[in-house]
Parts: structure tokens; sequence; C-alpha cells
């Protein structure tokens, strides 16, 4: 024990404090840490944005191009999360309409006919970016956002067949 005088010429004795027994800390760590823990799904944003006009139409450009806006907010959406494209060259624009949330869009690997390599890797909000990729085989192309793919941020280009 300690003691150390105090303002009124008395003795203060201070006791060293007293560590909290084993089980009960073990107790309050864990918690602590399941209080955040459960089997539940996190509740998703309701979507309550309107997708601007360009987005979802595959249209043809002056150049020859296939040009297809998505978009995305402060959700875990595209919007459309599906389209179809013919075989040939493609121009994907991905625009985040959000205020607060940051996104990028890539083709998921290995899961497509081909793989297309290109991807916009990070876009913070109010921002867009374009791509351009060439598709030849006919099929399904699955789409992501890596950061939200757990939460359903997916999506499907299709190819068409030709003819």
């Amino acid at each position: 024990m300690t003691t150390a005088p105090s303002g009124a010429g008395g003795v203060r004795r201070h006791r060293p404090a007293r560590p909290l027994p084993g089980p009960l800390l073990a107790l309050t760590l864990a918690s602590a840490l399941l209080a955040g823990c459960s089997n539940s799904q996190p509740v998703q944003p309701e979507v309550t944005r309107v997708a601007s006009a360009e987005a979802g139409t595959v249209r043809t450009a002056a150049d020859g191009v296939q040009e297809i806006t998505v978009e995305t907010g402060d959700d875990y959406e595209f919007t459309p999360d599906t389209f179809t494209v013919a075989p040939g060259e493609v121009r994907l624009t991905l625009l985040n309409s959000g205020e607060q949330m940051t996104h990028n869009l890539l083709f998921t690997e290995g899961a497509g006919p081909t793989e297309i390599t290109e991807q916009i890797p990070v876009l913070g909000p109010g921002l867009s970016e374009t791509i351009e990729f060439t598709v030849t085989e006919p099929g399904e192309y699955p789409f992501e956002c890596s950061f939200h793919v757990a939460l359903g941020q997916v999506g499907t280009m299709t190819v068409s067949s030709p003819g």
C-alpha cells in the first residue's frame, strides 16, 4: 500500500487496482464479441433511386460500337442488372449516381464463355467510367461489384447468337 499526504494534513491511502477475475473477464469479452453476431442477413437498403434515362438501353454509336450505361448508387443494385448485346465491340459505362458508396464492375472470373479482363476498379460517388471490349462468343457473362458481391450486387450481360 502507498500513502500520500492529503491537502488537509491527513493521510490518503490508495489500494492497488484489483484485476477482474479471469472468468468474469472472459465472459465480458465473449458477450461483447457475440453482441454483433447473428445468423440473420444484413438489411439491404431500399432502392429508392430512379435510374437515368440512358441506363439500360443498348445503342449503336456512330462508330458502330454498341454502348450501354449501367447505373448504381447508394444501394447494392446494378440498373439494369441484365442486358443483351450482339457479338462485336461493346462500350460499357458505369455511372455511380450515389452520394456515399464506392463501387466497381468486373466480369466474374471463369464464369463466362470467354474471359473479359477489362474492368472498372474503383468508382466513387457521382463519377462514371467507361471500358471497351470485344465479345465474340454467345452466352452469359456474369459481372459483379467485388466490394458488394456478398450482398448480391451482380448482373449478367448476354451475348446473343449471330444471325
